[in-house]
């Protein structure tokens, strides 16, 4: 950021014509190190995997031959790619959704003065701050074949041991959940903001006027949450369409490639095929597909609350 210390020099006739002579800028120095590890973390990295997608890198040869867009066609014939794609959104869109419900209706329930409400609060929080692997290692144990926490309770019910983390369908679903319950903390915190943000004077207002709590819900919590409702979106959303420690340590993308998504796939085809351009072909791919999600839902719900 450059700011201008306008300091006039000298007499403003005898500077020439009447015009003032302005001395001096100052950078805020303070910017620079941002800006620095911006750079260096951010820009150069993304500059250098567009550039590595446009080649036939493996990886670890020298040798960078040019391509063109041979890598952007290849993702269009790709099944496996489609199937990854195809789950990403599932991932980001599943997991969206059941953190938004289940985050606002434990905000709701928390928000409310009680004696354990503090302690509720740290527990619904606590798996954020846990690593994604070990939580995927944790839920390992829960449904795997052989002495799998749930598997067992079907058998202690009468029922037969069923392969949950081996068909694709019922993988899927279950990396959705697994990802919702650990970061549902989020968005709980997010909304609890939005809500202790509300005056207590809309409330009364409008229960002097008769309106009873489902009433007052959508008419006064609802509109008032807008920002609180489009930060946790935004978060979830990209939370979710990066999704990549939780596939791996669960079902490390199978059966086959049916639960991958693309930042999984983009790991598989890097280090197991050693196809270091196509690799980053994906991962310019899933840039722009975060980055058009993103603005996209921003823009919606941004001009949702200007029409409101």
């Amino acid at each position: 950021m450059t700011t201008l210390n306008r300091v006039p020099v000298g007499n403003a006739r005898a500077s020439g014509g009447g015009r003032r002579r302005w001395h001096g800028a100052s950078i805020n120095l303070f910017y620079v190190p941002a800006v620095a590890i911006l750079g260096v973390f951010l820009l150069y990295p993304l500059i250098s995997g567009i550039q590595l997608s446009f080649t036939d890198w493996n990886g670890f040869s020298p040798a960078r031959d040019f391509i063109g867009f041979e890598n952007y066609a290849r993702l269009w014939a790709d099944g496996n790619f489609r199937v990854a794609l195809l789950n990403t959104a599932i991932y980001g869109i599943g997991s969206t959704v059941l953190q938004q419900v289940i985050g606002l209706l434990l905000a709701l329930a928390l928000d409310r003065p009680s004696r354990t409400r503090k302690f509720v609060r740290a527990i619904v929080y606590l798996p954020v701050l846990i690593s994604p692997v070990i939580m995927g290692m944790m839920y390992t144990l829960v449904f795997q074949y052989n002495n799998g926490v749930l598997n067992d309770i079907v058998v202690a019910l009468g029922g037969e041991r069923v392969a949950w983390l081996s068909e694709s369908t019922a993988a899927v679903a279950i990396i959705v959940v697994v990802n919702s319950l650990q970061f549902v903390g989020i968005s709980m915190i997010i909304y609890l903001a939005g809500l202790q943000g509300i005056p207590a004077e809309y409330y009364e207002a409008s229960g002097i006027d008769g309106a009873g709590p489902m009433r007052q819900f959508w008419s006064i919590t609802v509109p008032m949450l807008q920002p609180a409702f489009l930060t946790s979106v935004v978060l979830n959303l990209i939370g979710g369409l990066k999704l990549f420690d939780i596939i791996m340590v669960l079902t490390k993308g199978g059966p086959g490639y049916s639960s991958n998504s693309v930042s999984t796939l983009i790991s598989i085809t890097y280090f197991n095929e050693q196809s270091a351009g196509y690799a980053a072909a994906m991962g310019v791919v899933l840039f722009i597909l975060i980055g058009a999600v993103s603005l996209v839902t921003t823009w919606l719900i941004g001009r949702r609350r200007i029409d409101a």
